[in-house]
């Protein structure tokens, strides 16, 4: 499989079963691709773990990793240009205000800071939009529905020496009755009138700012239509009008 930079891909599923096979084949392909290609990509599975001193000894380097596979990568070309790996985590968060301008919030158990916005990882592959109400519903049992985007963070250091990237949304709710499911993680959730959070000497400041931005603006909607000849799934976030 080639790529934009000149590079080709070898995939999990087309590894040899031994070593000697891996290395002969190895030997092989970099003899034969050092003058037709920048880059040479190997997905390792983790069940063929052994296979890693093999590529590193022939200048492979690591490049990025999940839970079941670690990729490699060999530059072909001195000049040849890697692109960056993943160097930050997603996460979102909402505010969740309801028709008696009250707002959603939880306290977890591993926070002193008191009640925050509902709000956590995404996922692989997820939709910020989709991330939002999974979320949401995880931590309180309320479900709700995307209206805009609010606020973005963006956090360095953070988990695993990568930065963070934190989006903050307004979101409708479409219930009322809080059932935490994740108990692991939250201890309490409740509705709280949006001007007694915002008094709260407890509050963090800038769990207050993100919901003031959520009362004083409109935000981002998703609007995928400039892009719509694009067949992937995708979210694209345009200012509301006034």
């Amino acid at each position: 499989m080639l790529d934009p930079y000149n590079g080709i891909t070898i995939n999990k599923k087309n590894l040899p079963s031994t070593k000697e096979e891996f290395e002969l084949n190895l030997d092989l392909l970099v003899d034969t691709l050092k003058t037709k290609r920048n880059l040479i990509w190997i997905y390792i599975d983790i069940k063929y773990s052994e296979y890693i001193p093999i590529a590193t000894q022939r200048g492979f380097f690591f490049h990025s990793c999940d839970e079941d596979y670690i990729l490699v990568v060999k530059r072909l070309k001195n000049n040849a240009i890697v692109p960056t790996p993943a160097n930050h985590t997603l996460g979102v968060g909402a505010v969740v205000i309801n028709e008696n301008n009250e707002l959603l919030v939880i306290k977890e158990k591993i926070s002193t800071a008191g009640y925050k916005l509902p709000g956590g990882h995404i996922d692989n592959a997820e939709m910020i939009s989709t991330a939002l109400a999974r979320e949401v519903y995880e931590e309180t049992g309320i479900r709700v529905e995307f209206e805009s985007v609010v606020s973005l963070g963006h956090f360095y250091p953070h988990q695993f020496h990568k930065s963070n990237l934190y989006v903050l949304c307004l979101a409708k709710p479409l219930t009322h009755e809080i059932n935490i499911f994740d108990t692991d993680e939250v201890i309490d959730a409740k509705w709280v009138d949006v001007n007694e959070y915002l008094n709260d000497e407890k509050v963090l400041p800038y769990s207050k700012a993100i919901v003031n931005a959520a009362l004083r603006t409109k935000g981002f909607k998703i609007d995928n239509k400039p892009l719509s000849h694009i067949k992937k799934e995708m979210e694209l976030f345009f200012p509301l009008e006034n």
